[in-house]
């Protein structure tokens, strides 16, 4: 409960203050994949949570949210944009991570880790620009845009805009590892 009640500060306190970054992802070349989304995902009275648990493309992603306890934060107000691993971005972790992460007494670890997946206000493909931003864990996110695709740290975004009642979620092909 502290966690949830230190995003929605977080988000009220820093708002659209950041340096929100703005290149159209729409135009993104990629050699990925893209995660389908469905069509209830296209619905904008789902929150991100039920967004990503309507979806089998963020199963582990769903499970890690609920085993940090974030189900509550994530479906808040808002506004949030999240940068959401597929299933085959956690499935590329060393073997054992997942499942270390899943575990009780790494509860901490895991809420950072997710939190770093996550800036407050919506940002959406048409504002993204290179520059950094600040995560809900504290640390700043690098985005790099080059040749219409666009990079969050080492992640790759596969897919972008997907519409949430309490922000957006754009599609990475990597679990974004915040400094430890």
């Amino acid at each position: 409960m502290k966690t949830a009640a230190r995003i929605v500060a977080f988000t009220a306190l820093t708002g659209f203050a950041l340096g929100v970054p703005s290149v159209a992802m729409a135009e993104m070349e990629t050699t990925e994949k893209p995660a389908v989304v469905s069509q209830a995902a296209m619905e904008t009275t789902m929150n991100i949570v039920e967004v990503a648990a309507g979806n089998e493309t963020f199963s582990t992603l769903v499970a890690a949210v609920e085993a940090a306890d974030l189900v509550e934060a994530l479906s808040a107000e808002g506004p949030f944009t999240v940068f959401a691993p597929t299933n085959d971005a956690f499935a590329a972790l060393p073997a054992g991570t997942v499942e270390s992460l899943l575990l009780p007494e790494n509860k901490d670890k895991l809420v950072k880790i997710l939190t770093y997946h996550v800036v407050p206000g919506k940002i959406t493909a048409a504002q993204v620009t290179s520059g950094e931003v600040e995560s809900l864990a504290g640390e700043a996110l690098t985005f790099k845009v080059k040749d219409g695709k666009v990079k969050v740290n080492k992640a790759t975004v596969i897919s972008a805009d997907v519409d949430a009642s309490n922000g957006v979620i754009h599609v990475v092909d990597q679990v974004i590892l915040p400094p430890m």
